[in-house]
């Protein structure tokens, strides 16, 4: 079963700190694809957050959570949100915000109810 799929953790990586010069927030843990990396030690609630990620990627094949992200955070600029404001607007950063200190939400969330909010 899909949501009982996890990525794979990599703690103490570059990646981040890399990201963080071309990205409006300073990333302290990021998913791509079946990896995430995180500049630290990752907190429960940081591997939650990102599981969340990791299970929108897998709703859209991957690339259709790209193109929402970007869409989502391109919508929000031309609105005229600052950088952070509109990260804070994408739907994905929505749902994995408002739920990464719930223990069971990846267990019990909806699919592709982000997609509709």
């Amino acid at each position: 079963m899909l949501r009982k799929l996890k990525p794979i953790f990599v703690e103490r990586s570059f990646v981040p700190k890399l990201l963080s010069f071309f990205a409006p927030i300073d990333i302290g843990a990021i998913t791509l694809g079946f990896v995430v990396f995180s500049r630290d030690t990752m907190s429960e609630t940081t591997k939650r957050h990102e599981t969340i990620h990791f299970q929108q990627y897998l709703e859209t094949l991957f690339l259709g959570f790209l193109i929402l992200y970007f869409y989502d955070y391109c919508k929000a600029r031309f609105k005229g949100l600052s950088g952070k404001d509109s990260y804070m607007n994408i739907r994905a950063e929505k749902e994995a915000y408002d739920n990464q200190n719930d223990p069971e939400y990846l267990m019990t969330r909806a699919r592709w109810k982000w997609i509709r909010s």
